[in-house]
């Protein structure tokens, strides 16, 4: 599946741990940047982070047994991209909202998944699936 690259733009508190947290940890590349703003290639996708002094309000939503958080955004990984990007999350100290875990076992869909917040409580969903033609099958 080769799909065109999308764009977000979302809300951030602070532009220096942002930098970090999408540059550092998540090894996004650095794109254009403004005093109030920052671009990153996000696994090919462009994420535009603008400061802002409020942030959205969070609410969830149930999904086998989680409360996921609504909204969240992320990307879909290669299985061992997915699991190696886990165990640095985990040696980082990164506080998972929802730890990695497979989700809907042995079910169409059947996937590795993780949530977890940037440094202004952006919610993150990663998430793989074994068998990738499973994306959207119902």
């Amino acid at each position: 599946m080769n799909l065109p690259p999308f764009h977000l733009a979302l809300p951030i508190t602070d532009l220096e741990s942002t930098r970090r947290f999408y540059g550092e940890l998540l090894q996004c590349t650095e794109g254009r940047s403004a005093p109030r703003w920052v671009d990153f290639d996000f696994f090919g996708h462009q994420l535009s982070f603008h400061v802002r002094s409020q942030m959205p309000e969070i609410s969830h939503n149930p999904v086998d047994g989680d409360d996921v958080p609504i909204p969240h955004f992320g990307a879909v990984l290669e299985w061992n991209t997915w699991h190696q990007l886990a165990e640095r999350l985990s040696n980082n100290d990164i506080t998972f909202i929802i730890p990695p875990k497979i989700r809907f076992e042995g079910e169409v869909g059947e996937q590795a998944t993780m949530f977890f917040c940037d440094p202004s409580g952006n919610h993150l969903e990663f998430k793989s699936f074994r068998c990738p033609e499973s994306l959207f099958a119902s």
